[in-house]
């Protein structure tokens, strides 16, 4: 059947691993576009991280960010929203003491006060750079659980790969744990992780199955491109799932099709192959 929708994991997938976007996948991408495939960019990121990506394309995009907790148009407008309550964020923040300076909670808000921490150490070797693009979004509150004024999209926990993987094992065996999910990445190469705490039943995968459903579509009729943990729903749900050169080892272990690293221009190659009927 033809590919009537890519999805596309930016961070190790759709960008290289100095965060740029090479020329091959930006063409490769609008001509999908063009030939009548619809783009989505299924990421992790907030959708105010995620939009200098997509303005890149000369191309409307969907835009499912926060792991599957928003669902946007490329021009802003709210499709799909799952928040995690509140109480949950708030019990998990409690139980997570021992992390809390890794922690941070998220927002579905315009622009300020998106993101707040407890604490911001502009200074930290590992994510000071972020910090430091998103400053306008960032904010602080101490203790952080004050900040849960409204129900957030989600808690977030950020640091070295082995803080958040012990971040992840702890979370998973809280007594409350099926009353959210959660969504790991890992890049060992950078020493950096994350795992987000978000609603029960939510993930790159759930969401975008919902929205394929919205459109009439079955998974057959879906392309999905991606390289880490949080991957992994997506590509199970995806009539063609293809996995980077440079995806983590529990990917590659599947047996899905292959395509070449995000420092060879893989989607492009994987959308030229596959979506374009040449294989």
């Amino acid at each position: 059947m033809p590919v009537r929708l890519i999805a596309l994991d930016i961070d190790g997938t759709l960008l290289d691993e100095n965060s740029r976007l090479p020329e091959i996948n930006r063409n490769a991408v609008a001509e999908a576009a063009a030939r009548g495939i619809e783009i989505a960019l299924v990421t992790g990121r907030r959708y105010d991280f995620a939009t200098p990506v997509a303005r890149q394309f000369p191309c409307p995009l969907t835009m499912i960010v926060n792991n599957g907790a928003l669902v946007k148009s490329s021009d802003g407008e709210t499709q799909l929203v799952h928040l995690l309550p509140r109480r949950i964020a708030a019990r998990v923040l409690d139980e997570a003491g021992g992390f809390r300076e890794l922690a941070s909670v998220c927002f579905n808000r315009p622009r300020e006060n998106q993101v707040i921490y407890e604490h911001i150490d502009w200074e930290d070797p590992l994510r000071g750079g972020y910090f430091e693009r998103n400053r306008e979004y960032l904010a602080e509150i101490s203790p952080l659980q004050d900040c849960l004024t409204d129900d957030p999209i989600q808690v977030m926990f950020t640091g070295y790969a082995n803080q958040v993987r012990e971040a992840e094992s702890f979370l998973s065996q809280l007594p409350f744990a099926p009353e959210f999910s959660l969504a790991m990445t890992v890049y060992d190469k950078r020493d950096f992780g994350l795992v987000d705490v978000i609603a029960a039943g939510c993930s790159k995968g759930a969401t975008l199955a919902e929205w394929v459903r919205r459109r009439g579509w079955s998974r057959e009729d879906v392309m999905a491109i991606g390289d880490n943990l949080n991957d992994m729903e997506m590509l199970q749900f995806a009539g063609l799932p293809v996995v980077m050169g440079n995806s983590v080892p529990e990917l590659k272990s599947l047996g899905w099709r292959e395509t070449l690293s995000n420092e060879q221009g893989g989607v492009a190659a994987a959308i030229e192959l596959y979506a374009f009927g040449d294989a």
